[in-house]
């Protein structure tokens, strides 16, 4: 037993008052989307059964719309992190390793600035982007792929670590592997765990995105949002919700994935 880890009851404070702060934040949220209709008494589903009320298709229509642009975003953004920055990574691990240190700080870079100021510096490249490639929200991967650099680069490269990506890739290039089989068929599948860390972190950070979304003027989730919180406060609470379940169960299915992946034993 480590003698500097605090007691087992300590832990179990710790544990219950940080359990406190989440849960109660959550169910106030989902006693409020309770609230019964006027002329109603105690808690309904009324409003929850209202999301699918053909009478209000009209009115939730931007909600529908952001959530459906979020996840395409949510798509696009895991794809360039795992089909650019990865390689690149790998890359600079197995063939550049004193650039490491250049790497992580122009990685880790975004987290230092505020959502703005990539805004100001973003607005001329999407005028052109907006010029060639249209206005599409799902455009708005290419600066939340810079967004979430931070969180995915610490994700993979804790992976990268715990291997020894250079043995592997020299045993897989001595067998007569190609690059690309090294890099799918040795490589990946020892970074499961980072990648799909990286992915998850990378889907919560677009579904809670709003600056540069409002912006740059694409509707995402949290935009529409604002919109229809203005004319009824429980859609934006109840949309909410859904957010956070959708963002838990995807950890769940995250998890399961990788522990999946961590217990076969190749042969």
């Amino acid at each position: 037993m480590n003698p500097l880890a605090p007691p087992r009851a300590v832990r179990v404070i710790i544990g219950l008052v940080v359990g406190v702060v989440f849960a109660v934040p959550f169910v106030a949220t989902v006693l409020f989307t309770l609230t019964p209709l006027p002329g109603g008494s105690g808690l309904s589903l009324d409003r929850w059964a209202g999301l699918f009320d053909p009478a209000n298709a009209a009115e939730y229509r931007p909600v529908w719309t952001g959530l459906g642009n979020s996840l395409l975003l949510a798509g696009v953004t895991v794809l360039l992190v795992v089909g650019l920055f990865t390689p690149t990574m790998v890359l600079v691990a197995l063939a550049f390793p004193r650039l490491r240190r250049v790497f992580e700080f122009v990685a880790l870079l975004p987290i230092s600035l505020p959502a703005i100021v990539l805004v100001v510096g973003l607005t001329p490249i999407y005028l052109q982007i907006g010029r060639t490639l249209g206005t599409g929200a799902w455009t708005l991967a290419f600066a939340y792929g810079i967004l979430v650099l931070p969180f995915a680069y610490r994700s993979i490269q804790a992976s990268i670590d715990a291997i020894d990506v250079t043995t592997l890739a020299e045993a897989a290039r001595t067998l007569g592997a190609g690059w690309g089989s090294v890099l799918l068929r040795v490589i990946v599948p020892n970074l499961r765990q980072g990648l799909l860390a990286a992915a998850l972190i990378s889907v919560a950070v677009v579904l809670g995105e709003f600056t540069i979304a409002s912006l740059l003027n694409r509707q995402t989730l949290q935009t529409a949002l604002v919109v229809v919180n203005k004319q009824d406060g429980w859609v934006a609470a109840i949309f909410t919700l859904l957010a956070l379940a959708f963002a838990f169960v995807l950890l769940l299915v995250i998890g399961r994935v990788g522990r999946i992946g961590a217990g076969r034993k190749t042969p």
